[in-house]
């Protein structure tokens, strides 16, 4: 098997997406090829910069796989002339490189990459990627054609039939009509011409809509109704798009021009759009959901820990009840004060499964008005059961007198509880004793009331701040980059912000704000 033709032998697919592997390393180059061969791609290879741009201008793959660090240009570089080339731009390009920094990832990111992935590779990473990828890049074609399809049906519409036309005289009477208009109406020239418009098409139409259109065409003035039912042969009826504009001659006015167009199609969009910003909305919910299941996940340990501690009490408290009960006289004081202890313990783990329940519970998703003192207490209460940190770790500060709040609570409980876990997860590696992580609340303005999560970490690069909320984005070894964007979608939906600056005294302070209860939500 030779590495140095720029092709590998064809597979037997009458059509194959073609993968170009770029490495300097022939080694590399082999255990690429061997990992993706058999899998129906058609398979390039260039071990060097020039070489690969050579191959992606003839053969335009769908996919390059591109080491980094390379002799005379690295692959920085190559990724940089191939979104420079019209022809190579939608290329899709997957970094391969022992670098790990973020900077370097970034750097890759801001080239054109798709994708980062580390030496050395695991084979079912590299496979995987490249399967998502091709996929994407699959579905991206199909949706060009698509939309080409649909641009070219609609030039065909537009050219052949057009907007229906209607020439009336001074006193309405249809004068002409075009194919278009005697397609949307029904209707044949023969049956159209001679006939009063307005009796034609809105003689059962309210007595108010009817006199508009009868001033308009009498008086030329200019009238335009963007949602109207016309009648058409029978008891049918169609939307139109409709506007009537005056004519005018030597001696005035003359008549109008009516033109109008079925918008059927337009409402049926309307309605897919609608459908399909409802499935979205409920996907959102269902991530978020999802993302909440996880965090309760991540702090099992924590959380088992807290119900461990009341249980263990009450089983305590029940053998010392037995043990009175079966004494010879019944300490009747010493039992009732067993038996308060017994019902104190069970009311804190009640309330521990209470706030666990209420914050992964698939609710509503709908808007209330609450304390922020009171939803940022429960956040607190929530963050202090991961076992990871000690209880009393995040600090709460919340400016009295602070005015209600209209929002998911859940929704918002998540968001804060995402930041305070980031912070502290962002300082675990700094001495107990300058750790620090504190929950503020103040008023932003008559309107928003801004949280602020403010730790001591090592802070951003300002490169990571530039695009901390956008989806895939992370600073964690093992990170989806899904947390902050989630965040994002979540107070754009509450009707607040959310953002990032450095905390003076080093680290990070993330911020959102929360509108202010106005009186007629209260």
């Amino acid at each position: 098997m030779s590495l140095n033709n720029g092709e590998m032998p064809a597979q037997t697919s009458a059509w194959q997406e073609q993968i170009l592997l770029v490495d300097d390393n022939p080694q590399n180059l082999k255990v690429l090829y061997e990992t993706l061969d058999g899998r129906g791609y058609k398979l390039l290879v260039a071990d060097h910069g020039e070489k690969a741009l050579n191959i992606a201008q003839k053969s335009h793959p769908d996919l390059i796989l591109l080491d980094i660090m390379m002799p005379e240009m690295d692959g920085y570089e190559v990724c940089e002339r191939l979104k420079a080339n019209p022809a190579t731009r939608e290329i899709s390009v997957i970094f391969l490189s022992a670098l790990e920094d973020t900077d370097s990832k970034v750097r890759a990111f801001d080239a054109g990459g798709v994708d980062y992935i580390a030496k050395p590779f695991q084979i079912r990473e590299v496979i995987a990627r490249v399967e998502t990828h091709l996929t994407i890049q699959r579905l991206k074609k199909e949706l060009q054609e698509r939309n080409r399809a649909l641009q070219i049906d609609k030039e065909r519409i537009l050219n052949a039939m057009g907007e229906g036309i209607y020439g009336l005289d001074a006193q309405g009477h249809i004068l002409f009509a075009n194919p278009a208009a005697q397609r949307i109406s029904g209707y044949t020239e023969q049956d159209l011409v001679g006939q009063d418009f307005v009796s034609l098409h809105f003689a059962s139409a309210e007595p108010e809509l009817r006199e508009s259109l009868q001033d308009a065409v009498a008086s030329g003035q200019w009238l335009r109704l963007p949602q109207v039912l016309m009648s058409q042969p029978g008891e049918a009826q169609v939307p139109v798009d409709l506007s009537v504009s005056p004519t005018q001659g030597d001696e005035g006015h003359e008549g109008a021009v009516v033109v109008f167009r079925d918008i059927r199609e337009d409402l049926e969009r309307q309605a897919e759009l609608e459908q399909a910003r409802r499935k979205l909305e409920e996907q959102k919910s269902q991530l978020a959901q999802f993302s909440r299941l996880s965090t309760m996940g991540e702090m099992a340990a924590g959380i088992a820990h807290e119900l461990n501690q009341p249980l263990t009490a009450v089983s305590n408290y029940a053998q010392v009840a037995g043990r009175l009960v079966n004494a010879e006289s019944l300490d009747r004081e010493t039992m009732a004060e067993t038996l308060q202890k017994i019902e104190r313990q069970a009311h804190r783990a009640s309330e521990v499964l209470r706030r666990i329940r209420s914050f992964i519970r698939k609710h509503a998703s709908g808007k209330e008005q609450v304390s922020v003192a009171t939803l940022l207490q429960e956040t607190q209460l929530l963050a202090e059961l991961d076992a990871a940190y000690p209880t009393d770790m995040v600090k709460l500060k919340v400016a009295p007198d602070l005015p209600p709040v209209c929002v998911d609570p859940v929704a918002i409980q998540q968001v804060a509880l995402n930041l305070i876990r980031n912070g502290l997860e962002a300082q675990a590696d700094l001495p107990m004793d300058e750790q620090f992580l504190c929950l503020e609340a103040d008023l932003a303005n008559d309107q928003f009331v801004e949280v602020r999560v403010i730790d001591r970490g090592p802070g951003l690069s300002q490169e990571v701040a530039q695009h901390l909320f956008s989806p895939f984005v992370t600073t964690k070894a093992h990170g989806m980059g899904i947390g902050l964007s989630l965040c994002y979608s979540i107070m754009q939906s509450q009707g607040g912000q959310i953002g990032h600056r450095p905390n003076p005294e080093g680290g990070s302070i993330f911020f959102f704000t929360l509108p202010v209860s106005q009186p007629s939500e209260a």
